[in-house]
């Protein structure tokens, strides 16, 4: 038996409607509500995470660059203590032949070594000699016995101080050593480094940079009005100290509008600084006294977070429309058919907007790591210009002779130097080329270079000078046919800096003679050059590669041609090596690897 279910009143089925339809919109509009709010915290996490990855690349290269400056002239303060005429002056201060000597010394290694500042003190702090002992504004007489460095190195033995200079008015690193004689502490040597350079070269990078001091206080940034601020305001024991000490000149440490939002690890946070939401990435240098921030400013972030959430909402919103859309399906094919339009215009609009900005941000990411490698090649040019000075000084001396031949009608010659000059021209471009390829790959192959070739071109870049001098040079490279890995015009430099410290060691030697010989040992090939010089002197000879270690008088050398060159042969697989020959002068002997490609080779 069947029983008829009961029939509700119209009205009441309408209500029923009106309230299905009220909570399903409701529904409906929390789970759009909670895909926007998902979409946009993953989105932000994403964007706070990519942005503190590229802040870690940025502070890795920045620290490395402030700890090398901070550390570049470390050794220069104890050099000092071996100085006689110093010691000499501790003991007589009044001695103004002396003081002179001492001077004019401090200037010259101070020219050489490249620091701001370099000065001697007596036990009270007060300065007895300086480099700068002929400018209006000279450390010398300049009492800085309350300085910290100072009382540092008399009770330590080195110290360590960033602060305004008091004579000069211009901020600086001092690096102090303590000179002693006899156990006993007489004077410190102090050495000012100044960071002006790094701080320059960080505005040329993305966001903002700032340098804290262990005291909280800024002392470089990319924004001027940012310097000697202290993120917080200073305690009243803290302010007494640097009173005494006077680090900042007269800076009225006015605290910045700093407050820290929400920390996301040990080394980042969100902070707001004067009112602009930042994200501050955090590094540890100068041995953990001094916090490095990078700032990277929200906004895109947030505004890239809400795109994504725009994007989820929208997706949601699809989401849902389908299952309405297979709802409908039972009741109408036709109402179908229209929401199926209506939902591939929305999807082709979703599909779209997501296309563009995944290619949008994919080119920002791009920028952004090209922007990187353009600042380090920046930094790394300043490296090529030792490797350009000898050929662009032979091509000079080849110019003015050619137009010397040509006025005497020797044409022949003066074309010869005219090719040898277009030889050293297509050298130099290989060295520039080389920055070329650096900013489009990381490094260049090895490739076979002609061994006697490249020394003959070496040789003849100081062929002038070799003539001068009356050298006799002897090439022996068995088999003549010996190729080696390598770049060649790197490996050529190698050759031109050992040749030339050769031809200038025997300048004043009875007996000018050059040796060079290449045997095959192996896989390997070693060169050796032996000169009839003077030999290396051993003082010089234990610390033969390292910087600014040379034995040629002020001003004609810097010490960095054999670092240079022991630095291209290792990355070509070999080694560099230097001693005094048995029967006298000096020998080198450059051990390069055997070439196995069996390319041809051009001008061999």
């Amino acid at each position: 038996m069947r029983f008829p279910l009961p029939m509700l009143p119209q009205g009441a089925k309408a209500a029923v409607n009106v309230r299905a339809l009220l909570v399903w919109g409701a529904v409906a509009l929390l789970l759009i509500a909670a895909a926007a709010a998902a979409g946009h915290g993953i989105a932000m996490r994403a964007e706070q995470r990519s942005l503190k990855e590229a802040a870690q690349h940025r502070l890795d290269m920045i620290a490395a660059g402030l700890d090398g400056d901070l550390a570049r002239f470390d050794y220069l303060p104890s050099l000092l203590e071996m100085t006689p005429n110093v010691q000499k002056l501790l003991s007589a201060p009044a001695e103004p032949v002396l003081r002179d000597e001492v001077n004019r010394y401090l200037s010259g290694i101070n020219a050489t070594a490249g620091a701001e500042m370099l000065y001697v003190l007596d036990r009270d702090g007060v300065a007895l000699a300086a480099a700068d002992w002929d400018l209006p504004s000279t450390t010398v007489g300049a009492h800085l016995g309350f300085r910290p460095y100072v009382q540092d190195a008399l009770r330590q033995g080195r110290g360590r101080f960033f602060g305004v200079g008091i004579t000069s008015g211009r901020p600086g690193y001092y690096l102090s050593y303590a000179l002693s004689s006899g156990g006993q502490a007489r004077g410190v040597a102090t050495v000012k480094v100044s960071l002006a350079g790094a701080e320059r070269a960080w505005a040329t990078l993305p966001g903002e940079v700032l340098l804290l001091d262990e005291r909280g206080v800024v002392i470089l940034a990319t924004r001027e009005h940012w310097k000697f601020r202290p993120l917080t305001p200073l305690a009243a024991d803290t302010r007494a100290e640097i009173a005494r000490t006077r680090p900042y000149g007269n800076a009225e440490l006015q605290p910045l509008d700093w407050r820290e939002l929400e920390p996301l690890d040990d080394d980042a946070r969100i902070v707001s600084l004067a009112g602009v939401a930042q994200l501050a990435s955090l590094r540890r240098v100068n041995s953990a006294r001094w916090r490095l921030i990078v700032l990277d400013d929200l906004a895109p972030a947030r505004h890239a977070a809400r795109n994504v959430a725009a994007i989820a909402a929208l997706a949601s919103s699809v989401a849902l429309l389908l299952l309405l859309v297979a709802w409908q399906r039972r009741r109408a094919q036709q109402a179908l058919r229209a929401n199926q339009a209506a939902l591939q215009i929305a999807h082709d609009t979703l599909e779209s907007r997501v296309v563009e900005r995944t290619a949008a941000l994919r080119r920002a990411q791009n920028d952004l790591v090209h922007a990187e490698k353009m600042a380090a090649l920046g930094q790394m040019s300043a490296g090529l210009v030792h490797e350009l000075n000898q050929p662009l000084a032979a091509m000079r001396t080849l110019s003015d002779n050619a137009r010397v031949l040509l006025d005497q009608h020797r044409d022949d010659e003066a074309r010869g130097n005219l090719l040898r000059i277009g030889r050293l021209v297509e050298r130099l471009g290989k060295l520039t080329r080389q920055l070329k390829v650096f900013s489009r790959k990381s490094g260049t192959a090895a490739a076979p270079v002609a061994l006697r070739a490249m020394i003959a071109s070496a040789l003849s870049l100081h062929a002038d000078r070799i003539g001068e001098l009356g050298v006799a040079v002897e090439l022996g490279i068995a088999p003549p046919s010996i190729r080696v890995a390598g770049d060649e015009a790197q490996l050529e430099q190698v050759f031109v800096n050992l040749i030339g410290n050769a031809v200038d060691a025997m300048s004043e030697a009875p007996v000018r003679r050059l040796l060079i010989e290449g045997r095959v040992q192996g896989e390997r090939c070693t060169v050796t050059l032996t000169d009839t010089g003077p030999g290396i002197r051993a003082d010089i000879l234990p610390q033969l590669f390292q910087p600014f270690v040379t034995s040629k008088p002020a001003g004609t050398g810097l010490g960095l041609g054999l670092l240079i060159s022991a630095n291209i042969v290792r990355e070509a697989g070999g080694s560099l090596a230097g001693s005094n020959a048995a029967a006298g002068g000096a020998c080198f002997a450059v051990e390069l690897l055997l070439a196995t490609s069996l390319e041809p080779i051009e001008h061999e």
